[in-house]
């Protein structure tokens, strides 16, 4: 089983630098798209091998949002978190399959400002993981996307000169520490615990071509199941974002 998410920073864009040459050649049983930037309606979708289609899009029109695109059916799917303030950004959705949850999250930026840093790590972050601690409940839980947090120092360039700045703030890592804390694997560590590599580049300063990046986008998976743990890889060379791709090999 190959599921790969991808903050594909608006599906409409993406499609049209190759989206569907890299679904062919990757061919995943399941897809996480982070950052849709769309609704539904606004799509015309060409992904006739993907019969079950879910997404999650928010209020504000070119905004945030998620879907999954899965050629296997789910038992069930669920939108949000079911807590109002946070349920109207189209972050979340969870399927239920037979032996876990695969939940796909969007997770908020706390801004260049740090204006949303307060709310990110005292109410999403909490209230994120009480959600799948409440779904791990009744079977493991897989979760993935783009959780805006570099973890560790070799999760980004310039640790040094990024203390401070979003992404890389003690309280955002420390969000991040409490899902490992409570029972999660940071799946991409079971395999590489090297630095230099990266799923986000900035724009700017031609940050991908020099390699100046940040490892913001994860799979993490209930420690209970790491036995069905195969690999964790970046697809560092797929372009068409300022993220890459990140894909999940697991026995199914």
């Amino acid at each position: 089983m190959k599921i790969i998410s991808w903050n594909v920073n608006g599906i409409r864009a993406v499609i049209k630098k190759g989206f569907y040459d890299f679904m062919n050649e990757y061919n995943p049983d399941i897809i996480c798209i982070q950052e849709t930037k769309a609704h539904k309606d606004q799509v015309n979708l060409e992904l006739e091998n993907y019969p079950y289609q879910y997404w999650n899009s928010a209020q504000k029109k070119g905004y945030s949002g998620v879907a999954i695109f899965s050629k296997k059916e789910p038992i069930k799917r669920l939108n949000d978190i079911n807590i109002k303030k946070h349920d109207l950004e189209g972050r979340v959705i969870t399927l239920e399959f037979e032996k876990y949850f695969l939940v796909n999250v969007y997770t908020p930026n706390s801004k260049r400002d740090l204006s949303r840093l307060d709310y990110r790590f005292n109410e999403w972050d909490k209230d994120f993981l009480k959600f799948l601690k409440n779904l791990e409940n009744d079977k493991p839980v897989i979760f993935c996307g783009d959780l805006n947090v570099a973890h560790k120092e070799i999760d980004l360039k310039n640790p040094k000169t990024n203390h401070k700045n979003a992404g890389f703030t003690d309280q955002e890592r420390q969000g991040f520490t409490n899902y490992i804390n409570n029972g999660f694997i940071d799946t991409f560590r079971e395999f590489c615990n090297e630095g230099g590599n990266y799923t986000w580049w900035s724009y700017m300063f031609q940050a991908r071509t020099k390699d100046i990046g940040w490892r913001i986008d994860y799979f993490c998976i209930s420690e209970k199941i790491k036995n069905i743990l195969l690999n964790s890889t970046i697809l560092k060379n797929v372009l068409g974002s300022d993220h890459c791709p990140i894909m999940l090999d697991i026995q199914d």
